[in-house]
């Protein structure tokens, strides 16, 4: 599992096969910041020595807690299709890319979560 994406209200992490996890920005470890001049979140650590600021970098391993999982049925209730049905909407859309069917919502907010490399 690694961070594909950062923006300043989520972080999106990759599974390699399955890219709908997202961290919420409330369920970043505390204190942190998100810096816009880099574009990512930032932990910043208090140790005795003072305060570290730790990043989260794209491609960097992560380890989070499940918190919340989201299963959508992605067809409209008036146009489900039967068994051999066409799923692309008369517009070319195709049905499926609408919305994910399934999301994944976590957390590195305790101990021992978060990037690899901060342990």
């Amino acid at each position: 599992m690694h961070v594909r994406t950062r923006l300043c209200c989520v972080c999106s992490v990759s599974l390699g096969f399955f890219d709908d996890v997202f961290i919420p920005h409330q369920s970043l470890q505390h204190p942190k910041r998100f810096d816009h001049e880099e574009q990512l979140w930032v932990w910043q650590y208090e140790a005795e020595d003072g305060r570290h600021d730790l990043f989260m970098d794209v491609e960097e391993e992560v380890r989070l807690r499940v918190i919340h999982e989201e299963f959508v049925d992605t067809f409209p209730s008036s146009v489900k299709p039967h068994m051999g049905q066409d799923t692309v909407s008369s517009s070319g859309v195709s049905l499926d890319e609408v919305r994910a069917p399934y999301t994944i919502i976590g957390s590195i907010s305790e101990s021992g979560l978060g990037l690899v490399t901060w342990w």
